[in-house]
């Protein structure tokens, strides 16, 4: 079990990896608890707060219908500030939201002190996603997302007029050499890189602690400031594929100028052939003209080892249960209950599969994903092939990292000073877990 340090619910507190949006309930909008009879109905009320905006409007659907079946009135609230500041401003009005949707940073320090313990629900034998802390059961995982390189196989097969098999790039020489035979056969640049902080330090640069062996040992020699990354293997194999993507960038002129909507164009409509990201960007890639079969494979590197051929992936979003005064028990019954529905009923099984494509986080989940990277990403998750994320890196970390990416983006850096850099911010970082 692993002691975590709970974290001070201020609004500087934990920025999550994505931001909430939509439809916004305000920085202390909708309720929270409030009475868990609806006045004259004699419904059970409760709330929800989702951070994954994408699914709102599924949610909302999902909800009322539920809602109707079950006797019970859910409101679903989502927010255009970062998850913790507004649940930090919901907890000091004492509006709490009876169930609230997280990333796993924020179970860490809202969850420890504000949630509830499912220990002994039946859902939890069904996932390897669920988090526990000092034995208690705080977050259901809403879903499981990996990443990778991404890859537009119609664009690769339209200029080599072969099937494109990703197994067949083993390590960063293959992918290289394939990159230039692409450039021959008249794609110019086929790499689209994402500018943002979150993707360049939380995503990318995240596995050269994720992907070894002894990850809490090497997070700790960090800390402590007796690792030189420019030394490291694993970094240097890392930024050596980086160096490649960066060569062949479809942006290299302006690369920190790149919108995140033009480098999804290009990959839906193959302009480009591969670039680095996740199975969430799926809906982002079909807003434009998808050509199809665009999917996910290893990143390249030129070093052998457990991690070649997997993906960097783990629960993604997790539901916690407040278990402050504020909220009553028959809120926390109904939610228990709104729970295991997600988890073990038909409906709730299709909702999150199918009707909100994503990869269940749950072994007795077997409706297909209507995401084709989530059913990419699903085959790597049945293959055992999946690095878990590490999630205890601290909540600016991917804000002032990704900074130096950007700047090594850029071309203002070089490796080693971008190494320096990176080692000065984790001997001067607070651990988020002792």
């Amino acid at each position: 079990m692993k002691k975590l340090v709970a974290l001070m619910l201020t609004f500087t507190m934990a920025f999550s990896l994505t931001a909430c949006g939509g439809k916004d309930a305000g920085s202390s909008g909708g309720s929270g608890g409030g009475d868990s009879q609806n006045a004259g109905s004699g419904k059970v009320s409760f709330t929800i707060f989702n951070s994954k905006t994408e699914i709102q409007e599924y949610l909302e659907e999902a909800v009322e219908k539920y809602g109707e079946e079950n006797n019970v009135d859910i409101e679903v609230y989502y927010s255009n500030d970062t998850v913790a500041a507004h649940l930090s401003v919901k907890y000091a009005s004492n509006e709490p939201y009876t169930l609230a949707m997280t990333d796993a940073r924020d179970i860490y320090s809202l969850g420890v002190e504000h949630g509830y313990d499912m220990k002994g629900q039946k859902w939890i034998d069904e996932t390897d996603y669920a988090i526990t802390v000092d034995n208690m059961v705080l977050g259901f995982p809403v879903c499981v997302e990996a990443r990778g390189l991404l890859y537009n196989a119609d664009a690769i097969e339209k200029i080599t007029g072969e099937t494109f098999k990703p197994e067949s790039i083993t390590n960063l020489d293959e992918f290289t050499a394939f990159l230039d035979r692409l450039v021959e056969g008249g794609m110019e640049a086929p790499v689209a890189i994402l500018k943002p902080d979150w993707s360049l330090a939380a995503h990318y640069l995240q596995q050269v602690y994720e992907e070894r062996e002894d990850v809490d040992g090497f997070m700790q020699s960090l800390y402590a400031g007796e690792t030189e990354l420019i030394r490291d293997e694993k970094f240097n194999a890392l930024m050596d594929t980086f160096d490649v993507l960066m060569k062949y960038n479809t942006f290299a002129s302006a690369p920190v100028s790149a919108e995140d909507e033009l480098v999804h164009q290009k990959m839906a409509e193959g302009e480009v052939a591969f670039q680095f990201g996740g199975c969430w960007e799926w809906n982002d890639i079909i807003d434009f003209e998808y050509t199809g079969n665009i999917g996910i494979m290893p990143v390249p590197q030129n070093v052998s080892d457990a991690y070649s051929d997997c993906l960097v992936g783990g629960g993604s979003k997790f539901f916690y249960i407040d278990n402050s005064e504020y909220t009553s028990d028959e809120q926390r019954q109904a939610a228990l209950d709104f729970l295991n529905w997600l988890a073990d009923s038909e409906e709730g099984q299709v909702l999150i599969s199918e009707t909100c494509g994503m990869v269940p986080a749950f072994s007795n989940n077997t409706v297909t994903c209507s995401n084709d990277l989530g059913n990419a990403v699903k085959q790597y998750i049945d293959a055992g092939k999946l690095v878990p994320v590490y999630d205890y890196c601290p909540d600016d970390h991917y804000s002032k990292v990704g900074a130096c990416m950007q700047e090594y983006l850029a071309g203002q850096t070089d490796r080693e000073k971008l190494a320096r850099d990176i080692e000065a911010y984790w001997s001067s970082a607070t651990p988020v877990k002792d």
